[in-house]
């Protein structure tokens, strides 16, 4: 069962910077999707950075210009820098990786941004 690993989560001050990782635990053949979701307390689970087959980059406008998606093909690791982070952006944060047959999801890692 492959598992991704997650890593970089904790507290930040608004403002700050934070970098986010995540590796699986075996490597994947025929990804198609790479990317970072988060969910907040109450709130619905959403995309927050998508790389997909190809090249293509989506993030969500409320992190434009903020954060960045970083992928290394060589051992399928997928980040995100997060820079001049706010409080909105306190939440759990979702590694996802989509072959063309299976999804995998991480266990989450907390992001908390306050002074």
């Amino acid at each position: 069962q492959v598992q991704l690993e997650e890593s970089g989560g904790g507290l930040v001050q608004p403002g700050g910077s934070l970098r986010l990782s995540c590796r699986p635990s075996e490597k994947l053949d025929d990804i198609t999707n790479m990317g970072w979701f988060r969910q907040a307390p109450g709130k619905q689970r959403e995309m927050v950075a998508l790389n997909r087959l190809g090249g293509r980059e989506n993030y969500a406008s409320s992190v434009q210009g903020r954060f960045a998606i970083a992928i290394d093909n060589a051992d399928n690791t997928v980040g995100l820098q997060m820079n001049n982070v706010k409080p909105e952006d306190t939440a759990a944060y979702y590694c996802y990786i989509a072959t063309g047959t299976t999804t995998y999801w991480g266990q989450g890692t907390q992001v908390t941004v306050s002074s």
